[in-house]
Formats: C-alpha cells, structure tokens, sequence
C-alpha cells in the first residue's frame, strides 16, 4: 500500500463492491446472496413456529442466528465446521444484531431463524452476514405480514456492519483477507440506521491504539456503515 491506495486500488475510506439479490433460494421465507468483494454469503431468514423454552406462553416472538463456512471457500479446504467455538461466537452476534434491528416482540410465539452459510470468504464474513441478514429478516417478517400472520409490521431500524482496520496509524474501511491479515488492530462496528451502536468488537494485534484513534476509526466506520444502509434501503425500496 502506497499513500493512500491500498493493494486493491481502492482509497482508506473505501468499500468493496457490494451486491445484495433477494429471493436467492426457492424455500426460505427470506433469503438473499450477499457479495461484499470477493466474499460471497447465502442467508436465509426462516420463520418456525415455535420459540425457545424460556419465551413460551410469554406472547413474545424470537431471532436468532447461525454461521457457518463451507470447506472450501477459503484457499485451501477447511474441516466442516462443527459450531464450536468461533462459529458460536460469530452467530451470538448476528442474532443479537439482528435482535436489536426489529422489535421481535410482535412476532407472536415464533422464531426466525437465520442461517448465514459463507461460500467464498475473502474477508469481513460476520459484517456482511449481518448487513445481508437484515434484509432476509426484513423479507421474512413481510411474509408474514402478507399472509396475515401478524398484523402490524413491527418496529424496526436497518441495521449493517463493517470491518475497519490500522495499519501504520492509517485507518482502513472495509477489509479484504489480505489486509485482515496484517492490520495492527482488527475491528468490526455494527450500528443502525441512526448511527447508534450496537456492538463494537476492536482487538489490537500486539500494538495498542489510542483513543484518538478509537474516535477516528468509529466515525470512518460510521460513514462506511451508512453507505451500505443505503444500500440496503434502496434494495428493499424503503
């Protein structure tokens, strides 16, 4: 990376090209192919009808998530994953952004299950499951709505999320695999359509950063998280 360009070509402040097709499988209530660069995710929005143990006969409904990669959409095979460990983590958190996008209270005594199946990962894998799992949710609950399961579309902000990066005390938006590699701290920032945070997860990879920094990396993530929102929005004609 020289300046201000980075191996792509592209600028610090910069997103990878981003697609998102709705109704990319035949079954799910939702579902959508998101393509963020080279990394590609089926996600499915499921609805059941059924909730977990602890909300039965509490009226209320439920979200929840799960990842996971197939062997091979890394550079070289994997093992099938078995959610443990890194899976389980990375799904706690689509369920509880995901969660924090809808009042999912409305939903009645019910689950949508989301299921986020990365089949070429080049980077940023858990943002842009969250980002594309929006929009499944969203097509899910309009299902219901239109077959009239329930009968008021419930409450909700759009939600997406980004990966950011340090490097050399440059911020970078939007991180491909190669840069994920060798950032000095590794970010991930998942907001709403009104800038509010729900989650920020920053680990620095031996050297620290400032608060300065934090401040700096939050409001380029911010911007980039905004951009997807439109993204998003224009999609679902919001």
């Amino acid at each position: 990376m020289e300046g201000n360009i980075r191996f792509d070509g592209r600028k610090f402040d910069e997103l990878r090209k981003i697609t998102i097709e709705r109704n990319y499988l035949k079954y799910p209530e939702g579902s959508v192919l998101i393509t963020q660069g080279s990394t590609k995710i089926i996600v499915t929005a499921s609805v059941v009808e059924s909730v977990p143990r602890f909300l039965v006969d509490t009226g209320t409904g439920w979200i929840t998530a799960e990842y996971s990669m197939l062997p091979r959409a890394t550079q070289t095979r994997n093992k099938r994953e078995t959610h443990r460990g890194r899976s389980v983590e990375i799904q706690r958190l689509i369920g509880r952004s995901i969660r924090a996008a809808f009042n999912y209270e409305k939903l009645g005594e019910r689950t949508i299950n989301i299921d986020c199946d990365v089949i070429q990962a080049d980077g940023g894998t858990r943002c842009a499951s969250i980002t594309g799992a929006f929009v499944a949710v969203f097509d899910a609950i309009n299902y219901l709505y239109n077959q009239q399961l329930i009968y008021e579309f419930p409450d909700y902000k759009v939600v997406a999320a980004i990966s950011l990066g340090l490097k050399n005390g440059q911020v970078l938006l939007d991180l491909n695999y190669n840069e994920d590699s060798k950032v000095d701290v590794d970010f991930n920032l998942i907001m709403n359509e009104d800038s509010g945070i729900i989650e920020i997860q920053g680990t620095a990879e031996g050297a620290t950063y400032s608060r300065k920094k934090l401040n700096e990396i939050v409001e380029l993530g911010e911007k980039g998280i905004l951009q997807l929102i439109q993204v998003q929005k224009k999609e679902l004609n919001l």
